[in-house]
């Protein structure tokens, strides 16, 4: 019987987004088992959905290279997922093949240090009342060394509001964060989307993504 692709998770907040890829292990739209989540506070809420579902996790403070090794050689994992994770992390140690990022506004124009959260709805907004852009996405990539610079494998976009604040379209966004994100992960995990870690040009989508969030 073939096993199930190991996904560790790494999550900075609350962990609204990584409660949905475990419920969704449950419903059957991701075919991998999750096992276990890392985080960098104590206080965050994600550990107690790691808690309530019997998920191990990992509270991580140093960010040093050793650290990660340390964390990957413990629960081996066949993929990593980013989800709200806010730390740059040493793809030497992590497979960019094998390593995704869940990204809430347009890639790569609204990604590196500093763009996340509400920052990240604000200058979308701020892009929006300047004419330069007409809508923000939800973007999930591969990770390399360069910071929210890997190869975009989905887009969707989402239209901003002439009303909308940060917190309004940040709302809209997570929404469609949650509902893809689940669906998309098990694509790459089960090989249907992949690159081969070097050139952004190898990389394999179906063709209605392609299509349709490209």
């Amino acid at each position: 019987m073939k096993t199930k692709p190991r996904i560790l998770v790494f999550n900075s907040g609350s962990g609204s987004g990584f409660q949905e890829l475990v419920e969704n292990l449950l419903t059957g739209v991701l075919n991998a088992e999750i096992v276990g989540l890392i985080t960098n506070n104590e206080k965050y809420a994600c550990i107690q959905r790691a808690e309530k579902f019997g998920i191990p996790f990992v509270v991580m403070n140093e960010f040093k290279t050793c650290n990660y090794q340390t964390i990957i050689r413990y629960f081996q994992p066949d993929f990593v997922s980013l989800s709200g994770w806010l730390k740059k992390v040493p793809i030497d140690v992590f497979d960019s093949k094998k390593t995704t990022n869940i990204h809430p506004c347009i890639l790569p124009d609204f990604g590196g240090p500093g763009m996340y959260g509400h920052h990240v709805h604000e200058a979308a907004i701020q892009a929006y009342k300047k004419g330069e852009i007409q809508h923000t996405e939800v973007c999930m990539h591969f990770v390399t060394d360069e910071y929210d610079k890997g190869p975009v494998f989905f887009r969707y976009r989402i239209y901003i509001r002439p009303d909308d604040t940060a917190d309004t379209l940040g709302a809209r966004v997570n929404k469609i964060e949650h509902a893809w994100q689940s669906y998309i992960t098990n694509l790459v995990v089960n090989g249907e989307i992949y690159w081969d870690g070097k050139n952004p040009d190898s990389l394999v989508v179906p063709d209605w993504i392609r299509k349709n969030f490209l």
